[in-house]
């Protein structure tokens, strides 16, 4: 069973699940990851979701506000290994757009990798589609940004 909560950057389990985040990209990026590190970063004023499945941490997201006006950006979407394949990263997404709508945002974007097919295929089911590169991604052949229009 999926359960989900909403905390802030400071959550010691999204912390942990950040940093086990970050050792993946270098896995999956070694030569570029150093390039996207710095803007991987979330401050205090981010939104969090925690995903628990059957009561242990199993994954995480979050949204920043960007300064273009009533847009959101997801960052630092994270599941579990062993955990993934089991609609917990959709429960996440989900939440965070259900928050973001709350507080009046019309507007999602985010930058993922072409060495993340999997993220990809999810944003795709949810109906995010390519969009041009913004910054700082504008000259990183490497991310893929994508966008969707909140109801």
């Amino acid at each position: 069973m999926i359960t989900l909560e909403r905390t802030s950057t400071n959550d010691p389990n999204f912390l942990s699940l950040v940093e086990e985040l970050d050792k993946e990209l270098w896995v999956r990026y070694p030569l570029v990851q150093q390039k996207f590190a710095p803007h991987n970063k979330v401050d205090i004023t981010a939104r969090v979701v925690l995903a628990f499945f059957d009561k242990n941490i199993a994954g995480c997201g979050c949204f920043r506000l960007m300064e273009e006006q009533g847009t959101v950006e997801l960052k630092r979407m994270y599941v579990v290994p062993n955990l993934r394949g089991r609609g917990i990263a959709g429960s996440i997404l989900n939440e965070l757009e259900q928050w973001a709508n709350e507080e009046g945002f019309i507007q999602s974007k985010l930058e993922t990798g072409r060495n993340q097919p999997e993220a990809i295929a999810l944003y795709q089911k949810y109906r995010y589609t390519i969009i041009p590169n913004y910054p700082p991604y504008t000259h990183m052949a490497e991310s893929i940004c994508m966008g969707k229009r909140l109801s």
